[in-house]
Order: C-alpha cells, then structure tokens, then sequence
C-alpha cells in the first residue's frame, strides 16, 4: 500500500477497521484512532519524541491494542498551501514507520491537511473549557490528533 496524500491514495484505503491519526509536534506525538467503521475519532494517548527507535514501539503498542489498519499523519502545508520544511519531516516520519517493518510490509499511510488543527483545539480549550496552560500541554496533541483524524474521516 502506498503512502502519500489522502485525496491521492483514499481509493487503497483499507474499507473496514481502525485508522489512527497521528499529530507529530516537536516535542511530543499525538495519537487517536477511529472505530473500525471509520465514522468517530477519539483521542487515545500522547507519546514523547524521543528517539524514534524508542518512540516506534509506543507507537506500535497502541496500533496493536486497537488492531489499526492504516495511518492519517498531518501533514502541515503552509497557508498558501505549498509543502515547508516540516512537510519534509513527516514524509522522513511516515518512511520510517514503513522500514521500521513494526506495520506490516506496506502499511497504508496517508498525509492529511493539518493546517490550524492544533490552533483550533487550543482556541476551543482556552475559550470553551477554559483549561490552564499546563493541562493543555497534556492534552493538545491527542486532541490534535484527533482533529486530524475526524477531518480526513468526514472527508471520505
């Protein structure tokens, strides 16, 4: 299976069971997954950026416990929509977990528009929720995630 942009590769997208959703910050990565019918995404867990050798298996753990059968990675474009510098972080991301060999031999993998999606969930916990800056360091990166994840669903 391919990895690249979702409107490039919906058509080899798995019909049936969980996709997670991943938001790669610089400090931490984001996790959702969605149900197997491919309609809700929840947010699951946060995992630190170490090294991507340790991360992986975090990473991998997670796909397992939720039997994931393909991945959505934001992808950061700049608000022109042309490809920066950090699109070519998470195209080096994406190639690594494919050779990690931790997915499968040819895991699906697909690049979703991630412009504003961590803006907006910080903007809905400080004026909705009205949660404290250190809660939503715990927080934001699922919940990125997840927006990430639910925006590439309702996109199908």
């Amino acid at each position: 299976m391919p990895i690249g942009l979702l409107k490039d590769i919906l058509n080899e997208k798995p019909e049936f069971g969980r996709l997670m959703g991943i938001d790669q910050g610089e400090k931490r990565i984001g996790i959702a997954v969605c149900d197997p019918m491919q309609q809700i995404a929840t947010a699951v867990d946060m995992v630190p950026k170490t090294k991507f050798s340790v991360y992986v298996k975090d990473i991998k753990a997670i796909a397992s416990e939720y039997e994931v059968k393909g991945f959505v990675i934001g992808y950061p474009l700049n608000m022109d929509g042309s490809e920066g510098p950090r699109c070519d972080s998470v195209k080096d991301f994406a190639k690594n977990l494919k050779d990690s060999g931790l997915f499968g031999a040819d895991p699906w993998i697909a690049f979703y528009d991630e412009r504003l999606s961590t803006s907006a969930v910080e903007d809905f916990l400080i004026e909705d929720i009205d949660m404290n800056r250190k809660r939503r360091k715990e927080v934001i990166d699922k919940l990125a995630a997840r927006h990430i994840l639910q925006g590439a669903i309702d996109s199908f």
